[in-house]
């Protein structure tokens, strides 16, 4: 076949596809070709450049931007979200909210092991905001920072496993021991219990981690949880060079882990555990996480980030 009869069939395919809405097969049967030689011909057109394809995203979507933090820091996955202020924590709270949620019950596969962590207002907008799954996935629900603490917010770490076990039908496994308790040997002590002990063995196993991450002055609702460190101690962390944490293991700029007496106090997930965690979600915005969400990064410790498009530009500059 000559080059212009070549031209001209993909053209002529190529216009009863895209223009027509011709299916493949009804393609083939009219001109009398074969259905391989129709989706040849179509992959031919878009490298004759017969058809370009363009993508338009809609407003307030950040596909440049995502691809380019993707890129940027080795992850598996990035969605930015839009927020008209890139201060204003609850409104980034709900938008991210939003966007796990459709995260969660899009991509949860039969038999995962999720873990969550408490104390997050972020991740509390995503459970609130999730719909039920009504396909059985076998799944189980663990909690992986410590969740007993003052029990006027010690209700909401408790409902973030609650309600996801409940929207997906699943098992939850609690850890019934504060986040950050007095001594290392009152850890010890706590950790020798069956109850915490077996939610502890389920670390290992988890499949999907499901995470805030924190600057090192926590939030509100950490703080009246009681789950935090003293301000001296907070002080000592800054001056180790702590610019966040996740699930209270703290890191520096550069994403190494800071590493003092105080973890010898915390009852959570560590950071080489959440390393080896298949898909570990990391959620949080905000200018007051930048540095720390940065960190994170930069210390791989999460392979999955949900963040505000102010955020994003920044983790994209210098």
């Amino acid at each position: 076949m000559a080059r212009i009869d070549e031209l001209r069939l993909m053209t002529k395919i190529a216009r009863l596809y895209y223009e027509e809405n011709r299916r493949q097969s009804e393609i083939a049967a009219r001109l009398d070709l074969s259905q391989a030689t129709i989706s040849r011909m179509l992959k031919r057109a878009q490298e004759e450049q017969i058809v370009r394809i363009r993508i338009s995203p809609p407003p307030e979507i950040y596909s440049d931007l995502e691809m380019a933090l993707q890129a940027r820091y080795n992850l598996k996955n990035v969605v930015v979200v839009d927020c008209e202020s890139g201060d204003d924590e609850q409104e980034i709270a709900r938008a991210l909210g939003l966007a796990a949620a459709f995260y969660v019950e899009t991509t949860l596969k039969r038999g995962e092991v999720i873990g969550i962590s408490s104390w997050s207002e972020t991740l509390l907008a995503m459970v609130n905001a999730m719909h039920p799954i009504s396909q059985q996935v076998d799944s189980k629900v663990v909690q992986i920072l410590g969740g007993i603490g003052n029990p006027s917010a010690e209700v909401h770490a408790n409902h973030l496993t609650t309600r996801l076990a409940n929207l997906i039908g699943s098992e939850a496994k609690f850890l019934p021991a504060p986040g950050v308790v007095g001594s290392a040997e009152a850890r010890r002590v706590l950790l020798s219990d069956s109850f915490v002990r077996q939610t502890v063995d389920c670390f290992e196993r988890i499949d999907v981690a499901l995470v805030g991450i924190g600057s090192v002055t926590p939030s509100k609702l950490l703080a009246s949880s009681g789950n935090i460190f003293s301000p001296q101690e907070i002080d000592l962390l800054a001056q180790q060079g702590a610019v966040g944490d996740i699930c209270l293991r703290f890191f520096d700029s550069h994403g190494a882990p800071v590493v003092t007496s105080l973890d010898e106090r915390v009852i959570s997930m560590t950071l080489e555990q959440l390393r080896k965690v298949d898909r570990c979600v990391g959620i949080a915005g905000g200018q007051r996480k930048h540095a720390a969400i940065r960190g994170a990064l930069e210390g791989a410790w999460i392979n999955v980030l949900f963040t505000d498009h102010v955020t994003a530009r920044y983790l994209l500059d210098g």
